[in-house]
């Protein structure tokens, strides 16, 4: 199969939603770098610094779903997304800048709640730029170079916390609002998304209400949205756990120290970033649904893998081979979704959606997986994470037959 590359115009657009990504990911990679640093020096319980970090991800439960749809209906010669964004990104940036600035724990609290609510609101605008400008077919090409740009700043947020944390902490927190202020006014000034196929065909139909679009979800006797959102609930329950139980599991299962468990995913992001085009690319030649369900196949198995050989020199092997596994799903899920929308018109609420059941596996996927911890034992974390994406590769394969069944291939 000859493979088509992205038009020049479709390339453009992809560097800007990748820039605007870029920029937003940078602040959020920072703050969940050095603000439990911020919150420690007014607050005791390590619990409550947990509770509070994890603020952001239960408010994004219920802000992006509206703010999707919201943009959704949204009328103006800018377009429906870049408004929100050229007035959402700069405020966050301010927000952000005076977190280290503040001088006690209500005050503190109160920024971070308000940077959260603004910045929850601008995940899914830039994200839904990718269906409204991108044809279905090339949507996963796209999304992959999205999700590089936003992995990238992981590397972004530890270079500031090394290079200036330390001797600067006030200046570090301004390099990432100063790189989404620049960002604001680069996207802004070149992106118009009225200009979008996806904003065109909105235009000219009614606005659809987020009951609508929940109601129509729910009692349409085609499941398949109901069945991918559930594949992505479950593989994010799992993905998340093998991300935020590993440090504990390499001090208990392996023996290492506090720095060398959480070290051991270093190299697998690196294998994340370069598998992540390749995941598109299969998704356009073979299909999204049996590019997804071989990637979570790869994690499980990587995970069981490193359940029998217990070293740190082959968990650092599984763990890469399993971000392989994983790029195939996470590159291709969203897209999944969004050619199973059944219009244009809703494709930020469906983005919203998408965030949802992915952070309530984020939220459930590691506390099932500890409470099976705590009966068995350390040693067998893996294995339950195997067992989690084994679930939902079952979902997914009820979906595919579903597929087959159905008139419109809008999976493949």
């Amino acid at each position: 199969m000859t493979e088509t590359p992205l038009h020049p115009s479709y390339r453009k657009i992809t560097f800007f939603i990748a820039l605007t990504l870029f920029a937003q990911e940078s602040t959020w990679n920072f703050y969940d770098n050095q603000v439990p640093v911020l919150l420690r020096e007014h607050v005791a319980s390590a619990a409550l610094v947990g509770a509070l970090m994890g603020m952001d991800n239960l408010l994004g439960i219920f802000i992006q779903p509206w703010i999707g749809n919201r943009s959704d209906n949204t009328r103006t010669r800018w377009g429906r997304r870049i408004p929100y964004l050229a007035v959402g990104m700069p405020v966050a940036a301010v927000l952000f800048v005076f977190l280290p600035w503040t001088t006690s724990a209500a005050v503190l609290i109160a920024v971070m709640v308000g940077y959260a609510l603004v910045a929850n609101t601008m995940r899914p605008l830039a994200e839904s730029l990718v269906p409204d400008f991108i044809p279905p077919a090339r949507r996963s090409r796209a999304n992959a170079i999205v999700k590089i740009a936003a992995a990238l700043t992981i590397i972004v947020a530890s270079l500031i916390s090394l290079l200036l944390v330390d001797d600067h902490p006030h200046a570090a927190f301004a390099v990432p609002s100063v790189i989404l202020l620049l960002v604001t006014a680069v996207v802004v000034g070149k992106v118009r998304d009225n200009e979008s196929p996806g904003y065109r065909d909105a235009a000219e139909a009614p606005r659809v209400p987020f009951r609508s679009v929940v109601t129509d979800l729910l009692t349409d006797p085609d499941r398949r949205r109901l069945l991918l959102l559930l594949t992505v609930m479950l593989f994010g329950g799992a993905w998340f756990a093998s991300r935020s139980l590993i440090t504990p599991y390499g001090m208990e299962a392996l023996g290492l120290t506090r720095g060398e468990a959480g070290g051991l995913t270093l190299p697998s992001g690196i294998a994340y970033v370069a598998a992540a085009y390749p995941a598109a690319l299969l998704a356009e030649r073979y299909g999204r649904l049996k590019t997804m369900a071989l990637g979570m196949a790869v994690f499980a198995a990587a995970m069981a893998a490193g359940a029998v050989v217990q070293t740190a020199t082959a968990t650092v092997i599984v763990f890469c081979v399993a971000a392989v596994g994983a790029a195939g799903f996470l590159i291709n899920a969203a897209v999944a979704l969004w050619n199973l929308a059944p219009s244009s018109q809703v494709l930020g609420t469906y983005t919203g959606l998408y965030a949802v059941t992915w952070y309530l596996g984020g939220f459930g996927g590691p506390a099932l997986v500890g409470g099976l911890v705590d009966l068995t034992g350390w040693k067998l974390m893996l294995l339950h994470i195997a067992v989690l994406a084994a679930l939902a590769i079952l979902v997914v394969a009820r979906l595919g037959r579903l597929q087959r069944r159905a008139t419109t291939p809008i999976l493949k």
